[in-house]
């Protein structure tokens, strides 16, 4: 029963687009209105207002993030292993399909690496460090995030074992690259947009 109910209960948590939440509260557009039309801390930060998306940044990695601390907590007879799994899936996909908007989520990038932060450090660790190296050298997210993403599984093995923590990182990673499949077609064409510093 603690399965199911923290399950549902990460879902919820997941749900919360503080894309929206933080654009509202600061009197910026619907982030489902404008660039890419995602609700995430990239596309808020098209709006010049680089606080705002530092505050999207931030509450999507923690909801990730807390949903799992959560899971990690004695809970009856359940494996805290199992439990971190089944909770981190389904924080991943109430961002991904949030019930509070339509379900019309983000790409999971910020509470993909929340969830892998309270996972274990190190992996959560190692997938920020690929991000910030490709995006660094190429100044593109998309890629940066799908080559964060295709490490995680990787590391998640060699940290945490075959079991499944890392059966839910895989899904994970693969839920998010299928997120970015228009992305993939743009850096393909070579006309995906890249990072711009903003003043």
């Amino acid at each position: 029963m603690s399965l199911v109910l923290l399950s549902a209960a990460a879902y919820l948590i997941g749900s919360v687009s503080f894309a929206v939440v933080v654009s509202r509260l600061m009197g910026l557009p619907d982030p489902h209105t404008y660039g890419s039309r995602n609700p995430g801390a990239t596309n808020v930060l098209r709006t010049g207002n680089r606080t705002a998306a530092l505050l999207t940044l931030l509450g999507d990695a923690l909801k990730g993030a807390v949903a799992v601390w959560i899971a990690r907590w004695p809970m009856g007879e359940q494996s805290p292993d199992v439990l971190a799994a089944a909770v981190a899936l389904a924080a991943f996909l109430g961002h991904l399909y949030p019930v509070y908007f339509r379900f019309k989520g983000g790409k999971g990038v910020a509470t993909g690496a929340g969830i892998l932060f309270a996972l274990d450090w190190r992996l959560g660790l190692a997938a920020t460090t690929v991000w910030l190296l490709v995006a660094g050298a190429t100044r593109y997210s998309s890629l940066a995030a799908i080559s964060a993403a295709l490490t995680a599984p990787l590391a998640a093995w060699w940290l945490l074992g075959a079991g499944a923590p890392s059966s839910a990182v895989l899904a994970i990673a693969l839920l998010l690259v299928m997120r970015h499949a228009a992305n993939i077609r743009k850096l393909i064409e070579g006309t995906e947009s890249r990072i711009r510093l903003l003043r």
